[in-house]
């Protein structure tokens, strides 16, 4: 028997940096969404653990690094008391290291898709505080829904409904560290401003994204001077009614409130810049 689990790139519609722990951890505030595209994971009973990494960024992963779905396998199957055996196929789409969460949802899909072929039914609770030590944004991928987050990641609380809208995500392909983004940042700390009240279209969910900001976005665009290009490419495109920086970098969006303006858009981002990594996709909330 075979599970599949779909690893949605995730998306921070807005990003306020709150505050700082002690250990210098950032204290963030953010609405969090879904793109309908992002990889996929395969997983099937096996003798020992084997992990096959194919698809068209593939190639973009660091070999020498252990893959976050390893750690994820190995730190369910401690948990359970079982050897992680498992053969899993990753089929890559996402860039990596984007901003887009694309190693934090492999990593909740693992555990969701390895829970299921191993029978283990964890409390939710547990599973979420085993998906925190693989990374701050593994929580929120493994919730898979609009969330608004908060601490350094284990915040995850459903956030309003989003209305029906596309995204056209673009990525420079040029490494965006997001430990020289923080440093780089500067100015004081935001308030927490979640949404209240859910937008009743795309056009009110834009007014009210424009009301907030991604504050690593000037940081980030002084480490990678691109992403401010792909900003200002992405604003000029016909039915954008925002244009804003994902997470740390360097993936931006594109929010349209029609799928024929969204394609077409990221039809002409990718014909005008070749070597990006460019998709339209509808927002999942």
């Amino acid at each position: 028997m075979t599970f599949r689990a779909e690893a949605r790139a995730k998306v921070n519609l807005y990003l306020h940096v709150v505050g700082r722990r002690d250990d210098g951890y950032h204290l963030l505030d953010s609405l969090i969404a879904f793109a309908e595209v992002g990889d996929t994971l395969e997983a099937g009973p096996a003798d020992g653990f084997r992990l096959t990494v194919e698809g068209p960024t593939a190639g973009l992963l660091p070999a020498a690094e252990e893959n976050i779905v390893e750690r994820a396998a190995r730190l369910l199957a401690g948990r359970t008391g079982r050897r992680p055996d498992a053969a899993l196929t990753l089929t890559k789409r996402l860039p990596v290291a984007a901003g887009i969460g694309g190693g934090s949802a492999d990593a909740a899909a693992a555990l969701g898709v390895l829970a299921r072929l191993w029978g283990a039914d964890l409390p939710r609770d547990e599973l979420f505080a085993l998906a925190l030590r693989l990374g701050a944004d593994v929580p929120v991928c493994l919730a898979g829904r609009a969330t608004q987050l908060t601490g350094i990641g284990e915040g995850v609380e459903p956030a309003v409904a989003l209305p029906p809208a596309w995204l056209v995500l673009v990525n420079p392909m040029q490494p965006c560290p997001t430990p020289a983004v923080f440093k780089s940042r500067r100015g004081p700390f935001s308030d927490p401003a979640p949404l209240t009240q859910a937008p009743a279209d795309a056009g009110a969910l834009a007014a009210a994204l424009a009301e907030r900001r991604n504050d690593l976005a000037d940081a980030a665009i002084a480490v990678v001077p691109a992403i401010g290009e792909a900003l200002a490419q992405l604003a000029a495109r016909p039915g954008c009614l925002l244009a804003r920086m994902s997470g740390s970098g360097a993936t931006c969006f594109g929010l349209f409130a029609a799928e024929v303006e969204a394609r077409v858009a990221a039809q002409a981002l990718q014909a005008a810049n070749p070597a990006w990594w460019t998709a339209a996709a509808a927002l999942a909330g």
